[in-house]
């Protein structure tokens, strides 16, 4: 099942260094040559929305995508994954 992700990137690995980061081998093995980008789902959240996140005690979860393009750390993203087998783990489709 595919579903749209908005997020603000806030790590980016690209293919070149994969083997330089200590991924999880599953993770490792779905990467193959593309991108790895931990993002903050939601884009980049406002100081009402961390005080909210933090009075409500449920933090700002990130997820990790591995996507076909790169992107720099503090871009936006808007892509269509698909959820791997891994908790938090998504595909770029």
């Amino acid at each position: 099942m595919t579903e749209r992700i908005e997020g603000e990137v806030l790590y980016a690995i690209p293919p070149a260094e994969l083997g330089e980061h200590d991924l999880d081998p599953e993770l490792q093995s779905l990467a193959d040559a593309r991108h790895v980008l931990v993002c903050r789902r939601g884009g980049h959240p406002s100081i009402f929305e961390l005080a909210w996140a933090m009075l409500r005690r449920k933090p700002i979860e990130p997820v990790t995508i591995v996507a076909r393009d790169g992107a720099a750390e503090g871009d936006t993203v808007s892509l269509t994954v698909e959820e791997t087998t891994m908790s938090g783990v998504y595909r770029q489709v």
